[in-house]
């Protein structure tokens, strides 16, 4: 009896060791899940500041909030439950998703390259109706733009987040799924917050009881915020690309084989590798992106808008 009882509490004492080396697992794993998602949060932080471009300085703050909660939402009530569930459930739809994902991002990015170098989006004012609205409108549809891009970026960030912990026990897996949620989404509207009062803040010290130093710093902020938003939205665009593309490459066995390839060939620069795997997904991208323009073009001219 007393060695069945030792026995018991031997079981026990290693299947707590156990779980708590699995659970010292999850601030790893949370880093790498971070790491991984590095590129789209870079082009979720590049997008967002647009939607408060024109409207009340006094209201920016209050939209990106309301952008960041229904993020936090979308992440912790929709889309971390589906891909918990998908992967339990369907995990052979992970990848499918994952690319389709990654088609969007091209696409996105593929239009934002050919809007830079294209003038055939100049619209003459004379020639279309203008819609007059309120500013508690306009503040809704930007809102409401914002939220439909970044609940596209957010399944791309959970479903990635969920692929690097698909065979972790399923606390860690949820573990890291909402410290990766609440981490990504304060990070990225904190930052993207900050930006857009970094304008308001160079006045302040521009115009404040402050030392010439300050005062030059303040002036020297105010300018550089236009150049650096516009910067931030190339970096943005490059990430799309970038990012979608190698979400495609890695679900095709082919190109997944090649960028492998070109890492090992390069793997005693890791700078050069990591810039030459760059360049090729960037221009990958462009492919896909090219050839989704054309497909979406057919469609819309076999399918008018009757609207």
């Amino acid at each position: 009896m007393p060695s069945g009882l030792f026995a018991l509490l031997d079981d026990i004492s290693a299947l707590v060791k156990a779980s708590a080396a699995s659970l010292d697992d999850i601030p790893t794993q949370i880093a790498k899940t971070t790491g991984k998602v590095s590129g789209i949060v870079i082009d979720d932080t590049a997008v967002t500041p647009k939607y408060v471009v024109g409207l009340d300085p006094s209201r920016e703050l209050s939209i990106i909030f309301q952008i960041a909660k229904k993020s936090l939402l979308n992440k912790l009530l929709i889309l971390s439950p589906a891909a918990l569930l998908l992967g339990y459930f369907a995990p052979w739809a992970i990848t499918p998703i994952l690319m389709v994902g990654g088609a969007y991002l091209c696409f996105e990015g593929y239009e934002k390259v050919h809007s830079m170098f294209s003038k055939s989006h100049e619209v003459d004012p004379e020639s279309e109706d203008v819609k007059v609205i309120t500013p508690e409108e306009l503040e809704k549809q930007r809102v409401a733009s914002a939220v439909r891009t970044d609940i596209i970026l957010s399944a791309e960030i959970m479903a990635i987040a969920y692929s690097q912990v698909a065979g972790a026990p399923i606390t860690n897996q949820i573990l890291v799924m909402l410290a990766v949620a609440i981490f990504i989404t304060v990070g990225v509207y904190g930052f993207v917050g900050l930006i857009v009062k970094m304008d308001d803040i160079g006045v302040h010290f521009a115009k404040g009881d402050y030392s010439p130093t300050v005062q030059s710093i303040g002036r020297g902020m105010v300018k550089f915020m236009p150049k650096f938003l516009l910067i931030l939205g190339y970096v943005g665009t490059a990430a799309m690309l970038w990012v979608g593309a190698e979400i495609i490459a890695h679900g095709i066995p082919f190109t997944a084989h090649l960028l492998h390839e070109l890492e090992h060939a390069l793997a005693n620069v890791p700078a050069v590798a990591w810039l030459a795997k760059v360049l090729a997904c960037g221009i990958f991208g462009l492919v896909v992106g090219f050839i989704i323009e054309k497909i979406v073009g057919v469609v819309k001219k076999v399918i008018p808008n009757k609207g």
